[in-house]
């Protein structure tokens, strides 16, 4: 999905800084005062605060079947992770009871606003409510809970631990009645595994707990060559690929907490690293390119035999092919064909191939939206047994004041069943740029909602290979809040609850950091004029021709964004601070290739924050911005010193001349700017790669790593060249050219900063 960004973004960014005014979101009920929610349920009405010092009963009426128990077991174990007892004389008691007893239905006619309540009509449970919905009311012991369904059961449950605030025996039992179900039935996400990080099988299953507890119901892993296939076994790189008993492990375990997995395998485009073997050359739009060629046999072989391992291992209702982005399409063996006939038309026929040829298994196909979305005639005209066999999924990652019923009408008008796919927008950047995700996530859900989108696929992506997920968690919650509450949600309520719902933190601290993060990326994209802040930032050499360039676009905002950036980092800080130490006394369980060391100076070992992993990495993501600031700096002032001492250096005062070796200290010595830069390149690198080793499997971490060692190298040479100068200076008291060092023009007398605006970030 990379070419159609690069062509959107720059357009999008400047109609949201337009129209950013035109945004308007949906209030917080007024009932929910003093409540924090994620999602924010459908009904609700806040009540008393009630102790819990003495902990808590659960009790699960009988008939308790397996999937309930395994909810409530579930409730236990959170209850227990935060310090509050289980036991059977507490006086505050969780009750659970399948709805159709007279005793559970008593529970939803009393959740009812007071007035339905005498309505007999409005007594028996709606149909809309049955699939996932759920009942909470206050019972004068703690709360009561019905729904019709097993998951219906599970969510009410997990509203339940959001309404339980503080640790141990000062945590305090939120009363509230509450009526609650999704307005769209699939919410989703889809993770991008196959271009840098694939993670662990625990981090996985952890992955999968944290979706269900905010009622996400469907996982996507996106798979180009990382998913294992003993049909195809040289396609998947070793240590990198999800395995068939990983695969099946996960799908039960995803089971259980109402999750399906839908296992996205890339079928017609985004194939580079399998077309790289020479055994499918043939099948190859271009040599080694990303797009298979149409009318080659082999390439619906293919297609036939991962899915239908695929499907043998996820018993789910849906696959994704995904299909997007078949930019190679045209330009090779199908070229006449495209001339001919046109791309779109090549394009559906492949299309149809592929529907065809899946056909026995029995599952309805997703696809990216964006080629087909070009060709409505054509996709009116389309066989009506593939528009029932597939889903379309439009996508678009940047907020737009126009809205997103573009992306969906062409699909709407021909009659088929739809998906909105929105981005938590983490692509290229040090830190997710949620100034875009939140509202991407926001508009494109409603527009779905509106015209009748059946589901949400959020979307994690790692283009360059250096994202950690545990950065991702905001626009996560976002969307699973987006895709479960009615409407247009409310950023101003998600962000006002985050911090306290998944990290505990009441203080506000985080929630406040998030927002300094995202000021930080406004900086640069609406005032620098450099885009967001991405990771090429992060690593341009800023002596380098496109270095100098940028460097001038940033000098004069060096000084707000790392002013930003520290504002996030004593944030956190303080909200580390606040939260005191882990509650459970407990240092974490680190992974392979971690040391107590790393988590204790890093404030996993120490922070009483839930979720600490995720506090950490966007401590880390704070850094890295902050780093960018920093390294225009020093190299400025590198470049000043230096410039000062040419002139010093020609002077025939001999206290002006003694300066010089001031001068050249300050680029090199003890404090000296090239260790500066040096030293934050190899911290920020053993934190980069203990956060990696987290969630993540070793395999890609050498590439990230190369990257943080081929910088620092570039410095430590530099570093080499001044000391060398400096022996120079002491033995004949000459310097040489700011040029023979690579020391580019001071940047007192650099030119002034472009007024054009630098490329934005790629997606």
């Amino acid at each position: 999905m990379l070419v159609y960004r690069m062509c959107m973004s720059i357009l999008q960014s400047c109609l949201v800084a337009c129209f950013a005014g035109l945004f308007v979101s949906v209030s917080v009920p007024a009932q929910m005062a003093g409540l924090k929610l994620i999602p924010i349920p459908r009904e609700v009405a806040a009540g008393a605060l009630q102790p819990i010092s003495q902990g808590i009963q659960v009790t699960c009426t009988n008939p308790c079947s397996p999937e309930d128990s395994f909810a409530v077991n579930d409730f236990k174990d959170w209850l227990a992770s935060v310090g509050v007892a289980v036991n059977t004389t507490s006086p505050v008691n969780i009750l659970v009871a399948r709805y159709g007893t007279p005793l559970a239905n008593s529970i939803y006619t009393d959740s009812l606003p007071a007035g339905l309540q005498a309505d007999p009509s409005a007594k028996q449970m709606p149909e809309e409510m049955k699939a996932e919905g759920y009942s909470i009311i206050p019972d004068g012991k703690g709360l009561a809970l019905t729904a019709a369904s097993d998951s219906g059961i599970f969510y009410g449950l997990q509203t339940a631990k959001q309404l339980i605030s503080g640790y141990g025996k000062t945590a305090m039992l939120h009363q509230a009645k509450v009526r609650d179900w999704p307005a769209m039935k699939y919410r989703g996400l889809d993770d991008d595994l196959s271009r840098g990080p694939v993670p662990t099988l625990e981090f996985q299953k952890k992955f999968l707990r944290t979706l269900a507890a905010y009622k996400i119901n469907l996982y996507s892993p996106y798979f180009e060559h990382t998913a294992a296939y003993t049909s195809n076994p040289l396609i998947a790189p070793p240590g990198g690929a999800i395995t068939h008993a990983e695969a099946a492990e996960l799908v039960a375990y995803a089971r259980q907490y109402h999750i399906t997995i839908v296992p996205e395998q890339e079928a017609f485009g985004h194939l580079h690293n399998a077309l790289l073997w020479e055994q499918y050359q043939a099948l190859a739009e271009t040599p080694h390119g990303a797009v298979l060629a149409p009318g080659q046999a082999g390439a619906v072989a293919l297609i036939k035999q991962q899915f239908g391992e695929l499907a043998a291992l996820y018993p789910g209702p849906f696959l994704h092919i995904g299909a997007d982005e078949t930019v190679e399409l045209g330009l090779g063996q199908t070229k006449a064909d495209v001339d001919a006939r046109g791309l779109a038309a090549v394009y559906l026929d492949f299309m149809q191939q592929i529907v065809q040829a899946l056909a026995p298994l029995n599952r309805r196909l997703l696809f990216w939206g964006d080629i087909a979305q070009d060709a409505p005639d054509l996709l009116k005209a389309l066989p009506e047994s593939f528009k029932k066999s597939t889903i379309a999924v439009a996508w678009g990652y940047n907020p737009d004041p126009r809205g997103f019923s573009r992306f969906l009408t062409p699909f709407t008008n021909a009659g088929f069943e739809t998906w909105v796919s929105p981005s938590v927008h983490n692509f290229r950047v040090v830190y997710p740029d949620y100034s875009y995700g939140l509202p991407n996530i926001q508009q494109f859900t409603r527009d779905g909602q509106r015209m009748g989108s059946t589901g949400q696929l959020n979307t994690i992506w790692n283009d360059d290979g250096e994202g950690l997920i545990n950065q991702d968690w905001y626009g996560i919650l976002f969307g699973a809040a987006a895709a479960w509450q009615p409407g247009e949600s409310s950023i101003d309520a998600f962000q006002n609850s985050y911090g306290e719902v998944f990290h505990g933190d009441e203080s506000g601290a985080l929630d406040q950091a998030q927002k300094e993060l995202m000021l930080a990326h406004d900086l640069l994209r609406q005032q620098a004029k450099v885009g967001d802040a991405t990771n090429n930032l992060f690593w341009v050499d800023p002596w380098s021709k496109d270095g100098q360039k940028i460097a001038a676009q940033m000098r004069p905002f060096n000084h707000e964004l790392r002013m930003h950036a520290e504002a996030a980092l004593t944030l956190i800080a303080h909200a580390r601070t606040n939260a005191g130490p882990n509650p459970a006394g407990q240092p974490p369980t680190l992974p392979e290739g971690t040391t107590l060391y790393d988590a204790a100076r890093y404030g996993a070992a120490t922070s009483g924050l839930r979720e600490p992993d995720a506090v950490d990495a966007m401590e880390l993501g704070a850094r890295r911005m902050d780093f960018i600031g920093l390294k225009f700096q020093l190299a400025d002032e590198i470049a000043n010193d230096y410039a000062k001492a040419l002139t010093d250096a020609t002077s025939t005062d001999k206290k002006v001349r003694a300066g010089v070796t001031h001068d050249l200290g300050d680029i090199y010595g003890v404090n000296g700017r090239l260790q500066d830069l040096r030293n934050s390149y190899t911290l920020l690198r053993d934190l980069y790669e203990s956060a990696w080793l987290r969630s993540n499997r070793p395999y890609w971490l050498r590439n990230n790593l190369e990257q943080y060692d081929y910088a620092t190298q570039i410095w430590l040479q530099r570093a080499d060249r001044v000391h060398s100068v400096m022996r120079q200076w002491s033995d004949s008291k000459t310097l040489p050219p700011a040029a023979e060092l690579g020391i580019p023009v001071s940047a007192t007398t650099a030119m002034t900063p472009s007024t054009q605006p630098m490329p934005m970030s790629t997606r």
